[in-house]
């Protein structure tokens, strides 16, 4: 039977490909087609026509390549036409308002794909119909696309770009009128309108035809002056910045942020900090790094360590490729550098920006209007300073989406959000951009490093400081490599009928478990109703344990990478100040999750690369 089915199966992967030598005009891509044909290379059309990426809410993201499963001119287009029907059924005001279309450096010389190539197809996708496209002349980070939605009121923006992703990927991210990324019903919505127009239309491929376009803005210059001027308003200490001692160094890691990092320093009147010279120029081969993302820690940062100690600079900057993610190192008193977890730095950030929103606002009435967010699987220290502070603090799912979001609604109801943040090393520190922004990030965390340096005080200081004020918040999260989603699925499935059937688990090692959250099924143990509070989604598997000893430990699927994540975290009372007592306690008991949660070896699962 199963022969009769692949037999099938491989027809319509053929049928696909011919249908696509009828629309591909990028001569690489096609050529690679009329090749696999030719040689019956099932195994590869399988790979490329098997299936079609899907559009979820964080838009595409795929290798960029040939076929419906990978990015290519091709897909963009089509996932353009899509995009703009429905943007046309939502806005009656579309031709009016227009889109902005933003872009990083990646590119892929194989199959002729890259950020800047997409862009302008889906420009032009736009331009055809038209509606007026504020295309950015060059490359830029990330935030500023969704800074660009609000600042001139535009109807959507897209972001070509994969982020912190292998350098093969590429990805088509997706903003919405108000300036956050899609949640649900856009992403289902706009997945049917790819579905429905997936044959070219006459214009789509003449991307010549936008140059000449009354249509075509290029919002590059204005969008530069007018996001620095706006992020000075959270500048507090410019006198500070301008005398400070000091030294910073700063990594783009080949991507974008080299430029928008120096512009930022300069707006809070810094000296420029050094720049990693082999890494600042955007290079889509990442030459200097195995995985371009600073989440990965010191591999990333080796070249960083060598230019600070050089230059004598304490505190280290790094930001991902497209410049939306912050990683902070600094140099210790015994010469060893850490390296700041995204917990860590929300920590010290969420304090800083709060200690500053205190000395503008004397009024004490005003607190009472004030939010700060983090996601689920994020650390819980946001919620310890607000309830010792008297804010408001408000969980959401996994995911800058989620938050960008909850933010606008908060934002719309008149009160004001300072701070959100998430353990991947992502952070909105200003509201102007409703995502994660590393610009703002990083120029934020020199004027509090300069800060503390007047006080005589180091962030792993003050972040002590803080755990002893509000309680320790002692997290530790991985993550195992798992490319097969039967043994995903089978993982979960097996803690959701532990000890029979909708039974999950009573203990992990030692460790007895007091509740359970499960946020694919909707189930929550702590709940009257035994129904979850946070949306759900059954397309992703995520549980949430909480344990006796205080402990929070949440095991998670990835919605771009083929890995099962965790996350856990103790939280300690203030006065509770063993730190090392805490961290041992924590590390037995994440040993205890990878041993019976995960069963690394039954389930042949690679462990997070050193």
């Amino acid at each position: 039977m199963a022969t009769m089915a692949e037999g099938l199966e491989d027809q319509r992967i053929q049928s696909a490909a011919s249908d696509w030598l009828l629309w591909d005009k990028n001569s690489k891509t096609r050529d690679n087609v009329k090749y696999l044909l030719a040689n019956q290379s099932t195994e590869e059309l399988r790979k490329c026509f098997g299936s079609r990426m899907e559009f979820g809410t964080a838009g595409l993201r795929a290798p960029m390549g040939t076929g419906t499963s990978r990015m290519n001119d091709l897909t963009i287009i089509q996932t353009t036409q899509g995009f703009c029907r429905y943007l046309e059924k939502s806005f009656s005001d579309l031709k009016k308002r227009g889109v902005v279309i933003g872009y990083d450096a990646r590119a892929h010389p194989s199959s002729g794909g890259s950020s800047k190539r997409f862009a302008r197809l889906a420009a032009t996708a736009f331009i055809s119909q038209g509606i007026p496209v504020y295309l950015f002349s060059n490359i830029t980070p990330t935030p500023f696309v969704p800074y660009a939605v609000i600042h001139l009121k535009l109807s959507a923006g897209i972001m070509v770009t994969a982020s912190h992703n292998p350098k093969e990927d590429n990805g088509y991210k997706v903003y919405w009128e108000n300036g956050a990324q899609i949640i649900s019903p856009h992403d289902k919505g706009i997945a049917q309108a790819i579905e429905e127009n997936l044959e070219p239309w006459p214009q789509a491929w003449d991307d010549s035809l936008i140059d000449k376009s009354p249509l075509l803005h290029d919002p590059y210059a204005s969008i530069n002056k007018d996001y620095f001027k706006d992020i000075q308003k959270h500048c507090f200490h410019r006198n500070i910045n301008k005398e400070t001692k000091l030294k910073f160094v700063h990594t783009s890691v080949h991507g974008v942020g080299h430029e928008f990092v120096q512009s930022a320093f300069k707006a809070f009147d810094f000296s420029p900090p050094f720049a990693v010279p082999e890494q600042k120029e955007p290079d889509p081969e990442f030459p200097t790094v195995k995985y371009p993302n600073p989440e990965e820690g010191k591999g990333v940062l080796t070249l960083s360590f060598a230019l600070a100690e050089k230059e004598g600079a304490r505190i280290i900057l790094a930001n991902d490729p497209d410049a939306d993610r912050l990683a902070v190192a600094e140099k210790q008193e015994n010469g060893e550098w850490k390296v700041f977890s995204g917990n860590e730095s929300g920590a010290l950030l969420g304090w800083w920006i709060f200690t500053c929103w205190k000395k503008q606002n004397q009024e004490p009435a005003s607190i009472k209007d004030v939010y700060m967010l983090s996601s689920t699987v994020s650390s819980k220290i946001l919620r310890a300073i607000a309830l010792k502070e008297g804010f408001h603090f408000e969980e959401t799912l996994t995911g800058f989406k989620w938050m960008g979001n909850r933010a606008k609604q908060l934002m719309d109801q008149g009160k004001t959000v300072l701070f959100a943040f998430e353990e991947a090393i992502g952070y909105m520190c200003s509201p102007v951009v409703l995502d994660k922004d590393g610009v703002s990030a990083a120029v934020i965390t020199a004027e509090m490093s300069a800060f503390l340096e007047t006080k005589k005080l180091t962030l792993s200081q003050q972040l002590k400081n803080i755990y002893n004020e509000y309680g320790y918040h002692v997290t530790k999260a991985s993550y195992f490599i798992c490319h097969d989603q039967k043994i995903i699925k089978e993982l979960f499935e097996k803690l959701r009928n532990y000890d029979g059937k909708n039974t999950y688990p009573k203990t992990c090692g030692r460790f007895a478990v007091s509740g359970v959250r499960d946020l694919t099924t909707g189930y929550d143990s702590n709940e009257t109703d035994k129904k979850a509070v946070l949306p759900t989604s059954k397309s992703s598997q995520m549980i949430t344990f909480t344990f006796t000893n205080g402990c929070v430990a949440t095991m998670r699927t990835s919605g771009t990478e083929p890995k099962i994540k965790y996350y856990s975290e103790l939280c300690a009372p203030p006065g509770n100040s063993d730190f090392e007592k805490l961290k041992k306690e924590l590390d037995e008991l994440v040993s205890a999750i990878e041993k019976y949660f995960f069963e690394p070896e039954k389930n042949k699962l690679q462990p997070k690369p050193e």
